[in-house]
């Protein structure tokens, strides 16, 4: 079987200071090492209809299922849990096998 990805889809509550809460996800990502890679982006081209208030996208890949369900426990993830879910206005989060169908150049 193929990776196993976390797909985080967030609305920001107002006045957060986006910036620094991403510097410390990078920061907490960065020391564990089930994480895979990561990415993150921020919809510069939505409309907005289509977004529905959504404005950034977390990226998570782990080379097996038991490699996501050991992250979600781990100490770090869970104190930077307790920073991260205050700040935000709505979430999404969805967590599947990757099927690829067009691999990376």
């Amino acid at each position: 079987m193929g990776t196993y990805n976390h797909y985080v889809i967030v609305k920001f509550k107002d006045g957060v200071e986006v910036e620094e809460l991403i510097q410390e996800l990078e920061k907490m990502i960065s020391g564990i090492e089930h994480v895979k890679s990561f990415e993150w982006g921020k919809d510069i081209e939505g409309h907005e209809m289509l977004r529905q208030g959504y404005t950034h996208a977390f990226l998570m890949t782990f080379n097996e299922k038991e490699a996501l369900n050991a992250f979600q426990v781990h100490p770090n993830h869970v104190e930077f849990s307790k920073i991260f879910s205050p700040a935000l206005e709505k979430i999404v989060v969805m967590d599947f096998p990757a099927i690829t169908v067009k691999a990376p150049a």
